[in-house]
């Protein structure tokens, strides 16, 4: 879990800088007899460095005598790595430029950059239309991933995208909302970042091509050209030039139960007080606004004023919930259409601008004063990418102004690239409970940790149910939740949407009309008992994953990687592996087969080179091959990679819990593996400052032996001596850990 690229590359970065000037002294004064235009305006062209896989091209319109800059639209965390290597205007003969371990051919007739390794291959090709601006690319044959969230999957060849953003951009229904994000991936080795402008993607050539929206918004275009055949690589650099994610609190990976339409304060408390006596363990409660439904925790769309009827006293209920040790999250909607500034810059009370994000965010001050945990911001289509990172950016900057040491929680319908940088939970929008639908998802889920944003899930069971809503596609679909960064059940008929719901024989408040396509479930489907300790058995493995989750949410945000893996990122050199976007892998070890079809008895799934052992039997199966895994209702077919180190704690009902039992680690043999198990308050940013623990677990296959020492920089927390289960197979050892390095031997 150590940044080891963005050291490596720095120091490769600043000798790729004094290489440049040897090549092409960064002084040189272009001829101006003929400069080049594109789209009607004189440019020039330049190569900046970022690393040593990375740079910067930029063609900038000339305006008296000077390139005007490039605008930032938030995206990016710097305005600059390093200085700029070489300007071209267009008059001069093809020059070479070094930057890093890549060459760049600059050549006028026509404007093109040919990028190529320290082997003289050619790894990408841009040529930029000097009427239009338009920018072709080379695709190869490789797949293209990435691209946010929505639009056509999973690999994006042979389609067009015109990167709306919204909810009425593609096929909602089954595709969910499109949060587009133009970093594109191409799997044989490079990644470009269009940061300017924004516009349309054509894959449907030879070549890529990009188009700006007119000529008119063609310049500045930047882009950002990154090379390497490590796939770990391509996703630190993106991480590099728009932001880590921030850790948000840990209760944000528990499980998160959604309310809608509600008949009483003391309805409320009783779906609460259900889970705690069921044992069916939940960490958030979440209210959806008047508005969006009949009765929900506010008085109307927009408005901070409580529901009276439901909520009499606001204070006093949240204290009553937070007794049951839930965190309560409300739904917020920002009417505006456009939001500006930060929560630091001064609101103007005399006159109230709401698009300021100052005063938007004061308007919410009070409520959340009363001890509220999270945000639901919904809707936002409408706002330009600056105004989505503003949105994003207020409700993670907003409640630290009242609570400084406390990671805020909030979940979003739309952002852009960079919202990682502010914790942005995402969800998938209003999709229909269809299985198509829950197919499509397992794509979208994987090309949007691709693109940056690494917390992200699905209204489960659907939004809009529809006819094909049952007790079967809710349990498969809760399964595939379990394995989403952020688990939560939110649809219409929201009583379904409860862990007990089928079982009950009502429906509950439906709120469907309006929707084509809806409809309600058969009666007979109500009188279902299996759903609920199948449920259970899933919110039980989530929690007994966390210390597995969490570890994997820190090492994203020290690195970029995404916990949900498309099989691209391990196995790159795989061509069946990288084109699979029906699995994936969580984190690195443990590979998710989703089960998509109706009535399925097995499930088709792809393992990777090596052995791989079946969760559920640990039985042991070769890789490099296709096999049919047999499953019933309550089956999700989970493999384990050899080699792998599998941290599971007790069964909680809510990650706080301070439950008498010890962690198990399990060792799953066949390779050399090794762990970082990490752990902090999962509250506060006091990790920060050094309080954090990190336990470093290797295992020796050939010795069979498991070594424990604290990691570097890290500390033991409380409790300060550790009961630790270690398994091997049939075996099991306790022993106990206290800061000192230790190695138990199993054979």
């Amino acid at each position: 879990m150590t940044n080891r690229y963005d050291r490596r590359d720095i120091l490769k970065g600043v000798g790729a800088v004094c290489a440049a000037h040897f090549l092409w002294p960064h002084d040189t004064e272009a001829p101006q007899q003929n400069p080049r235009q594109v789209a009607g305006r004189p440019v020039e062209v330049q190569i900046a460095p970022v690393s040593a896989h990375t740079f910067r091209l930029s063609v900038l319109p000339v305006e008296s005598g000077q390139p005007q800059p490039v605008k930032r639209n938030g995206s990016l965390v710097q305005d600059s790595w390093g200085p700029t290597l070489a300007r071209f205007t267009g008059g001069e003969p093809e020059h070479t430029v070094k930057s890093g371990e890549l060459r760049v051919r600059l050549s006028s007739d026509p404007l093109q950059a040919v990028v190529e390794n320290a082997k003289g291959d050619t790894v990408q090709q841009l040529t930029i239309d000097s009427e239009t601006g338009a920018v072709s690319f080379l695709l190869g044959n490789s797949a293209l991933l990435g691209l946010g969230e929505g639009g056509p999957q999973f690999d994006r060849r042979g389609s067009k995208d015109a990167m709306r953003s919204g909810q009425g951009s593609y096929q909602l229904g089954t595709h969910g909302g499109r949060v587009p994000i133009p970093w594109l991936i191409g799997t044989a080795g490079w990644a470009l970042y269009f940061h300017q402008p924004f516009g349309t993607f054509d894959f449907t050539g030879p070549e890529g091509r990009f188009f700006p929206k007119d000529p008119a918004s063609a310049l500045p275009l930047d882009i950002f050209v990154v090379t390497s055949q490590e796939p770990r690589v391509l996703m630190s650099e993106y991480a590099k030039l728009t932001g880590h994610p921030e850790l948000p609190p840990l209760w944000a990976f528990g499980y998160q139960q959604s309310h809608r339409t509600l008949d009483s304060h003391e309805g409320v408390l009783a779906e609460a007080k259900t889970f705690r006596d069921k044992k069916l363990p939940c960490d958030t409660l979440i209210y959806l606004g008047t508005g969006f439904c009949p009765s929900g925790w506010n008085s109307e769309n927009g408005s901070f004023s409580w529901n009276k009827r439901v909520f009499p006293d606001p204070k006093q209920a949240i204290n009553e919930l937070h007794q049951e040790h839930f965190r309560v999250v409300l739904h917020s909607v920002i009417l505006e259409n456009d939001l500006r500034g930060t929560v630091r810059d001064p609101c103007n009370v005399t006159r109230f601008d709401k698009e300021q994000v100052s005063c938007a965010w004061d308007a919410h001050r009070k409520t959340f004063s009363l001890g509220v945990d999270g945000w639901w911001p919904d809707e936002g289509d409408p706002l330009n990418i600056e105004a989505r990172l503003a949105r994003n950016r207020m409700y993670w900057e907003g409640p630290q102004l009242e609570r400084p040491n406390e990671r805020p929680y909030a979940l979003h319908r739309n952002g852009y690239a960079g919202m990682q940088r502010y914790a942005s939970f995402l969800w998938s929008g209003d999709v229909y409970s269809t299985w198509e639908t829950l197919k499509t998802h397992i794509p979208i889920a994987i090309n949007t940790g691709l693109t940056g944003i690494p917390y992200w899930g699905t209204d489960i069971g659907g939004f809009v149910p529809t006819e094909e809503f049952t007790a079967e596609l809710y349990l498969r679909w809760f399964q595939f939740g379990a394995f989403c960064t952020l688990f939560r059940c939110h649809g219409r008929a929201w009583k379904l949407r409860l862990p007990w719901g089928w079982n009950t024989g009502e429906i509950g408040p439906t709120e469907i009309s309006g929707y084509n396509g809806s409809a309600l479930p058969d009666p007979s489907e109500l009188h279902n008992a299996q759903v609920e300790p199948i449920c259970r058995k899933y919110l039980e493995l989530r929690y007994r994953l966390m210390p597995y989750l969490y570890s994997a949410v820190r090492e994203g945000a020290l690195t970029g990687m995404p916990v949900m893996r498309g099989l691209w990122l391990h196995y790159p050199d795989d061509p069946e592996a990288v084109r699979r976007g029906d699995e994936y892998l969580w984190s690195r070890d443990l590979l998710v087969a989703p089960v998509v079809e109706k009535g399925a008895t097995a499930r088709r799934l792809y393992l990777p080179r090596g052995r791989w052992f079946d969760f559920w039997t640990n039985e042991r199966v070769d890789g490099g091959r296709e096999i049919d895994r047999l499953v019933d209702l309550e089956t999700l077919p989970l493999f384990v990679r050899e080699g792998a180190i599998l941290p599971l704690g007790p069964v909680k009902q809510y990650v706080n819990e301070k439950v008498d039992a010890p962690l198990s680690i399990t060792v799953y043999p066949g390779a050399h593996g090794e762990f970082l198990l990490y752990e902090d308050d999962g509250v506060s940013f006091d990790y920060r400052r050094g309080n954090w623990m990190g336990l470093q677990i290797e295992w020796n296959d050939a010795q069979r032996a498991l070594a424990m020492r604290l990691a570097p920089g890290s500390r033991m927390r409380p409790p300060l001596r550790r009961s630790i289960e270690v398994k091997f197979g049939n075996l099991s050892k306790n022993v106990e850990f206290d800061g000192r390095p230790l190695e138990v031997h199993l054979s």
